[in-house]
């Protein structure tokens, strides 16, 4: 497998568990990691999305690696790091306080919960101690409104575990129980059902200890039936590369092949039904043995029927016709994923992150994107970004990690989205995110700029972590 990178500095680590996963063999231990980071959503109702850059590593009050959120709102110009909000435990309106290695942004998910036209931000803190019990971990709705993010209320975890909210999705098909919170935790994750309020209220909050050590979670209407379907990835288990992928958990079990430790959905291939993409980094322990060098990402049709537990799904790696580069040891492809629709032909993209790529330096990293077909095998039109592609800032440097996490939004309402990638150990580990604009023809580097921990407000020297982590406390 490919060498576990942890992180550095004051903030969280690594927190170590042995766990059992029903019908699984042991899982090896490995660091906690936070995956996902949301979207941009439209908080403040002006018609333009707000990016959201989280900073988990961010010192509040003191207080190293409380952990933050900065909001920088959207125009028809773009963004502008002078129009920007950073929201903490210390907040007023947030519950809890800031408190050290809390990591309070670990993993975000966007979507207007409570349908009133604003979007909310979730937020995870899983390595916040509670009464629970240490790293117990919490998990916090910011409410949108015309002044944006200002007021918050809380998740709770239904029974005692570890690391509550080490993964979040959410996902807003319509009012009632089409709205829908995912959390994942050690200890297993937490279903949240609408309707949701400002108040804090929800419909019904659903746990799934059967099938435990969720790593990753994520959300699609596979089957086109108006609700979200539910879909978590374990942590990595003995034997595999990568955890067990389980979707409409536990029902029958896991997907009979394929496995992983990142999801995400979308419509590949436009027929209406979402899709399955899960990323596998991770490279196989033996010759023949699940698993791909270099990594790869799998994907699984949506259908009528749905995603089927026995459903073989379709291999991408850098081997594949059309993509660029070629699978090498070590290269973490499928290490951060977003699926979106980049070009506008309305199809979802799949957005690929290789932060320990060897580019013109090691583990520089790289984002490769595979455009969506409605026919025939994909990987044809497929391109790439690095530090050192033309016009985007900065240059490839040993261990930035290029590729971290990624997400896409429009947030100038030109219809043309933006892709935003993160490099967590840039500088330090202050971290950086680079804004691409949106073409014609999908995300431009010509006009992309380099957002820093230190033009945020962060003034920390190392450890900031602006972006996220991703998948690196875990590959």
């Amino acid at each position: 497998m490919a060498n576990r990178h942890g992180l550095h500095g004051g903030w969280r680590a690594g927190a170590f568990l042995v766990a059992v996963v029903v019908g699984a063999p042991l899982m090896v231990a490995v660091p906690a990691a936070a995956v996902h980071g949301a979207v941009p959503g439209d908080f403040n109702g002006d018609g333009y999305r707000d990016a959201v850059l989280p900073a988990p590593g961010a010192n509040v009050a003191g207080k190293q690696g409380a952990g933050a959120v900065v909001v920088l709102y959207g125009s028809k110009s773009g963004l502008s790091t002078s129009r920007r909000a950073t929201i903490t435990q210390n907040t007023v309106g947030v519950p809890g306080a800031a408190e050290p290695n809390d990591g309070f942004g670990a993993a975000t998910a966007t979507a207007d919960l409570n349908r009133d036209g604003y979007a909310d931000l979730v937020v995870s803190a899983p390595y916040e101690d509670t009464t629970q019990g240490e790293d117990a971990g919490t998990v916090t709705v910011l409410w949108g409104s015309t002044t944006g993010l200002t007021s918050g209320t809380g998740l709770p975890a239904a029974t005692t575990g570890k690391y509550y909210g080490l993964d979040v999705a959410a996902l807003s098909t319509g009012s009632g129980a089409r709205s829908e919170v995912l959390v994942a935790g050690y200890e297993g994750s937490m279903r949240f059902t609408g309707p949701f309020s400002r108040r804090g209220t929800y419909g019904q909050a659903v746990e799934n200890r059967d099938t435990a050590s969720v790593q990753s979670v994520a959300l699609g209407d596979f089957h086109h039936g108006g609700f979200p379907h539910e879909v978590v990835v374990t942590l990595r288990l003995g034997g595999l590369s990568g955890g067990e992928v389980y979707v409409y958990p536990v029902l029958g079990g896991a997907q009979q092949t394929g496995n992983g430790l990142i999801a995400a959905t979308g419509d590949i291939n436009g027929d209406g039904f979402a899709d399955l993409v899960v990323g596998d980094p991770d490279e196989p322990d033996r010759a023949g043995a699940d698993g791909a060098l270099g990594g790869r990402v799998l994907l699984w049709y949506g259908s009528a029927q749905g995603i089927a537990r026995d459903a073989k799904p379709v291999q991408l790696t850098q081997n594949t016709p059309g993509v660029p580069g070629s699978s090498e040891k070590g290269d973490t492809f499928g290490g951060a994923l977003a699926v979106a629709d980049l070009n506008r032909d309305g199809l979802a993209d799949i957005v690929i992150g290789s932060p320990m790529e060897d580019t013109s330096r090691t583990r520089a990293g790289q984002v490769t994107v595979i455009p969506g077909r409605r026919t025939g095998a994909l990987g044809g039109g497929a391109y790439a970004f690095t530090q050192d592609t033309a016009s985007i800032p900065g240059a490839d440097e040993t261990d930035d990690m290029f590729g971290t996490t990624v997400a896409v939004g429009d947030i100038n309402s030109d219809g043309k989205p933006e892709l935003f990638i993160s490099a967590a150990e840039e500088n330090n580990f202050t971290g950086a995110v680079w804004v691409l604009p949106g073409g014609t023809d999908g995300p431009t580097a010509k006009g992309s700029r380099m957002i820093t921990a230190s033009s945020v407000g962060f003034p920390q020297k190392d450890s900031t972590l602006l972006g996220g982590n991703g998948l690196l406390g875990a590959i």
